[in-house]
C-alpha cells in the first residue's frame, strides 16, 4: 500500500473513530496517533494523516455544510459514518489542501468508500466530489449540478443505515 493510500486509511479510521465517539476537540490526536502506532509502527508519512485528521477536525462545520448541499437528498446524520468521513477526507483535500490536485484526491476518496463502505459507496462519494469539483473550476456555489446525488442502497434498494 502507498504510503499516502495508507495514511489517508489511518486517517479515515481515526474519523470514524472520532465521530463515533463524538468529535470531542482533543481527542482527534491521541487516536491518531494510538491508530499509527498500532496499525503502522514504522509508518514514514505520519504527518500526513496527522494534517488530514487535524485539518477535517478544524473545518468540520463548513465540510459538513457541503455535504448537505451536495448530497440534499440525504441528511448528514443519515449518511454511514464511512461514507460522511471518506467524503470528509475528500472535501479537506479539494478544498483546504492545494498541494494535492483534485483528482487525485476525488480518486483516493473513491478508493477508500469502495474499501471500506458499501456497494454504492464508490458511486456516491463520486457524484458528491465531482460536484463540489465541477462547482470549484465554474466558480459558483449552485446546488443543481448535485441535485441527482443519492446516498448509497443496500441489497434490498433501502438507504444503507448509518454507521
Amino acid at each position: 500500500m502507498a504510503n499516502r493510500h495508507l495514511a489517508r486509511t489511518i486517517a479515515l479510521q481515526t474519523l470514524y473513530q472520532w465521530d463515533f465517539h463524538g468529535k470531542s476537540a482533543d481527542a482527534w490526536r491521541a487516536m491518531t496517533e494510538r491508530n499509527l502506532q498500532e496499525f503502522a509502527p514504522d509508518f514514514t508519512d505520519a504527518d500526513f494523516s496527522l494534517q488530514i485528521v487535524e485539518g477535517v477536525a478544524d473545518h468540520v462545520p463548513d465540510i459538513d455544510a457541503l455535504i448537505v448541499k451536495y448530497a440534499p437528498a440525504w441528511p448528514l446524520e443519515q449518511i454511514t459514518m464511512v461514507d460522511r468521513n471518506v467524503l470528509r477526507i475528500g472535501i479537506y483535500e479539494l478544498k483546504y489542501a492545494p498541494d494535492i490536485p483534485p483528482k487525485v484526491a476525488i480518486n483516493e476518496a473513491i478508493e477508500l468508500a469502495k474499501t471500506f463502505g458499501g456497494d454504492s459507496s464508490g458511486r456516491f462519494v463520486n457524484g458528491v466530489l465531482g460536484a463540489i469539483y465541477k462547482d470549484m473550476e465554474s466558480g459558483d456555489g449552485r446546488q443543481s449540478s448535485a441535485a441527482g446525488n443519492q446516498p448509497p442502497k443496500d441489497e434490498g434498494g433501502k438507504p444503507e443505515a448509518g454507521g
